[in-house]
């Protein structure tokens, strides 16, 4: 694997993710919704979610477990809920509709709920909970996965690692946002060790034994990630797979295709679930944002441990990340440049940036 880096500016990676989802079929909306969450989510220094998956959502497409012309729909609803058929349309392009529903539902009903079936991996939950932020309203944001994780007495996979987000908006400061997987951590950073060759530390995985790990080899097929917390990941894990299949009719647990490993032709028939809170039909959206930023400034305030120069709030870290990308450009890690040659070259596109 290439160790090195590659700084490139997000115009370019945004034009390299449009150029190939343009091949594959997608129309111009689509393509651009998809490539808004992976970039950035890149922008955000979460690589694990970004464009490094490109390839396997393209060759799904290929394949025709992703339907590049596929047009989400809503197949039930009330005034404060709804549930949508994402027909295996791209993850990103079924959950931006979806939290576009919700949006819309709670500017009359207060709040809403919009859950989703027959989807596929999402990306990056916080981008969709920082949505309903951006509409001045409280987002949350979930989806369930194949299992990956390890339930407390239990030596094999049981859940997926089931992400959830929230995202609340301010006054002068970025929304406050968290995007967690209920594992201890997301698989992705798993295959980040196995590309470098480096152990982990012992409470992220399990062996067939159900006994703790250093070793990243033993996950996907042999171990199993550990909830976040013990029982309290767990059950964060169990309420996301309620809100995200049971409630929607998608595939639950076992029945969930991996997005990686599943045979291309076939859905994954993932779910999720999607809710916008309405700050302003409760009070006026001013006074909260005032509290907002008096609560984030009275954190910021906070006696400070022994050498520590800064406390952050969730979400904060992020949101300087991307400003730094935007104005410096993105330096993409070794993983993500590998992924997205192998890309590059079995769709005969050769960008410069690329070549190097």
């Amino acid at each position: 694997m290439n160790q090195t880096t590659t700084t490139i500016s997000v115009a370019e990676l945004e034009q390299f993710c449009l150029t190939v989802l343009r091949q594959c079929g997608l129309n111009e909306t689509d393509a651009r919704i998809t490539t808004d969450v992976l970039v950035t989510t890149d922008t955000f220094g979460v690589f694990t979610h970004g464009v490094k998956a490109l390839r396997y959502y393209v060759r799904r497409l290929r394949a025709g477990g992703l339907r590049a012309a596929a047009v989400p729909q809503v197949v039930m609803e009330g005034p404060a809920w709804a549930v949508v058929d994402g027909q295996s349309a791209m993850g990103m392009v079924t959950s931006v509709f979806a939290m576009n529903t919700a949006i819309h539902k709670a500017r009359t009903a207060g709040l809403a709920y919009v859950g989703v079936r027959n989807s596929c991996h999402f990306a990056a939950a916080g981008y969709y909970a920082n949505l309903a932020a951006k509409a001045d309203m409280i987002g949350m944001a979930m989806a369930n996965d194949c299992p990956g994780m390890t339930v407390p007495g239990a030596r094999k996979p049981v859940l997926g690692t089931n992400p959830i987000a929230f995202a609340i908006p301010t006054g002068k400061e970025h929304p406050v946002f968290l995007d967690i997987a209920s594992s201890a951590v997301a698989g992705g950073k798993l295959r980040v060790a196995q590309a470098q060759g480096k152990s982990i530390p012992s409470n992220w995985l399990v062996d067939t034994e159900g006994m703790p790990t250093t070793d990243p080899f033993a996950y996907p097929h042999a171990g199993a990630l550990l909830p976040f917390a013990g029982h309290k990941g767990y059950g964060f894990a169990v309420l996301i797979e309620t809100l995200s299949a049971l409630m929607t009719g998608a595939a639950v647990m076992a029945q969930v295709g991996s997005w990686m490993e599943t045979d291309p032709t076939q859905p994954t028939s993932h779910g999720a679930a999607f809710l916008a809170f309405n700050i302003g039909a409760i009070m006026p959206i001013a006074t909260f944002k005032q509290r907002m930023d008096k609560m984030i400034a009275d954190i910021h305030q906070a006696p400070k441990a022994k050498n520590a120069e800064r406390i952050y709030l969730p979400g904060e870290m992020e949101w300087e990340n991307r400003r730094k990308a935007l104005s410096q450009g993105l330096e993409l890690p070794a993983d993500v440049l590998d992924s997205l040659r192998i890309l590059a070259d079995d769709m005969g596109l050769k960008p410069a940036w690329l070549m190097n």
